[in-house]
């Protein structure tokens, strides 16, 4: 008898699990494609705005104080939760409003985004294409009255299906949509879901004729042990975790001191956008916009090409999306930082002597990595956008670059799960933004009696040579 309800048992799983995966594998398909359609569309209007600033009879960017004064106000007006780089909204109302999202969000955000790209305003459009992914879910899934814990479910699908259609890479970009929700964990139970979601957003997006760009740096090894490319990489990491801590202080800091400017908040906008006209007179261009073309160029085996990307570039394009951001601009903050990523491997690596488009590569998914503590997502991007060569070396170089920003990221409302070192106390389950950090001094102290034990061996050794 008691064999017979075991095989009754066991057949009872198998039947709910497959009509669980059966059930998931549907919803998230359909989310995926509707989700792919509408960020294509999105990406379409992107691009023939774009290609329409030839049109104006004066520089493009001349109209950016307009545009962010435009902005604020739709945003403000429609949909006040459009506001900022999108991916931080998301993450908050999947942790404090179980994945309810207004779907005004979707024409707020898809315009608003436009017109600070068109404009030159320095933000990307994944953090745009993971709100309205994730809105439309949300938007469904309360229609058809799912349970806050499906509707979660389905929200964050939506998010894996916006970053897939936008990046062009379905595995990467589903994994990265739940990564970021929270640090030092993944739901495994949503794992199908989301990549079924992504893959199927990707594949209605290049049905709709989006095209995807992907990089051949010609970097190949055997994998021999080559003790100075390792350093090399080693130092890299260590170099990009300090760029993308750079980010992510560069972005808050800006923040925080454009909002204790008391003024009109439109007034703010247009002057925040003359004074990036301005800034744009003394350095150029280059650091307007989404800057794809200089991601490629960093990328290049071209050496021609290094000699015209400036050390600084990281730097000044981390100022310009910062200084967008903080006066209202809307957009995503993925791109840009693509764009520091690429652009600070590329000056690292001339500054090592090493094969440039590699430590771009790496710079590339390293900082991704370091500014929004999401590894896994960052080595597949490595793999699925430079191949396996690369994706071997970008391991090393994305941990370390994790590591090095502590608890810190560009999305404060992430919920911490891990801590990055024992000599560090800070509170788990808690948001980013609410936690507090202190040390512990026993690390010190066992760090210094290393080195007293290090000292008195060294003393010892040499009195004993003199004696000799």
């Amino acid at each position: 008898m008691k064999n017979d309800s075991n095989i009754q048992n066991h057949l009872a799983e198998q039947t709910i699990m497959f009509a669980s995966i059966t059930k998931w594998i549907i919803i998230s398909s359909l989310i995926g494609g509707l989700v792919g359609a509408v960020v294509s569309l999105f990406l379409k209007l992107l691009e023939y705005c774009e290609n329409s600033r030839d049109l104006l009879p004066f520089n493009y960017y001349y109209t950016l104080p307009f545009a962010l004064a435009l902005t604020v106000f739709i945003v403000k007006k429609f949909a006040p939760t459009a506001q900022g780089h999108g991916t931080e909204k998301v993450i908050e109302a999947i942790h404090k409003n179980s994945g309810k999202i207004n779907i005004s969000v979707v024409p707020t955000k898809l315009f608003a985004t436009i017109i600070t790209i068109f404009s030159g305003g320095s933000v990307g459009k994944e953090g745009p294409g993971a709100q309205i992914g994730a809105s439309l879910a949300s938007f469904i899934a309360m229609k058809l009255k799912f349970s806050s814990r499906d509707r979660k479910k389905i929200v964050i699908c939506g998010i894996s299906a916006g970053f897939a259609s936008v990046f062009g890479t379905p595995l990467a970009g589903a994994i990265f949509g739940v990564e970021i929700l929270i640090v030092g964990a993944l739901m495994y139970d949503i794992l199908l879901p989301s990549i079924v979601a992504g893959f199927s957003a990707f594949l209605v997006a290049k049905m709709f004729g989006i095209n995807y760009t992907y990089f051949y740096i010609a970097f190949y090894s055997s994998f021999d042990f080559n003790y100075v490319l390792l350093s090399k990489v080693i130092l890299g990491g260590i170099f990009f975790g300090l760029v993308a801590d750079f980010i992510i202080t560069t972005l808050g800091g800006l923040h925080k001191f454009v909002d204790m400017v008391k003024i009109n908040y439109i007034l703010k906008a247009f002057l925040g956008g003359v004074f990036i006209v301005i800034l744009t007179f003394i350095v150029g261009e280059e650091y307007l916009g989404l800057g794809f073309e200089t991601i490629k160029d960093s990328l290049s085996s071209t050496n021609a090409v290094h000699e015209t990307i400036p050390w600084y570039a990281f730097i000044m394009k981390t100022i310009f999306t910062s200084l967008t951001l903080a006066f209202g601009g809307s957009g995503g903050v993925i791109t840009p930082i693509f764009y520091v990523g690429a652009t600070s491997g590329n000056f690292f690596g001339y500054m090592v002597d090493g094969y440039i488009p590699l430590f771009a590569a790496l710079g590339f998914v390293s900082v991704l990595a370091g500014t929004t503590s999401a590894p896994i997502a960052a080595m597949i991007m490595a793999v699925e956008l430079f191949g396996m060569d690369v994706g071997h070396y970008a391991a090393i170089s994305i941990i370390i670059a994790f590591l090095m920003t502590g608890h810190r990221s560009v999305f404060p409302s992430q919920v911490l799960s891990m801590k990055k070192s024992e000599a560090i106390n800070i509170k788990l389950g808690e948001e980013i933004v609410n936690s507090e950090t202190t040390y512990t001094t026993r690390f010190f102290i066992n760090i210094q009696n290393i080195f007293i034990s290090i000292f008195k061996k060294t003393t010892k050794d040499n009195e004993k040579d003199k004696k000799e």
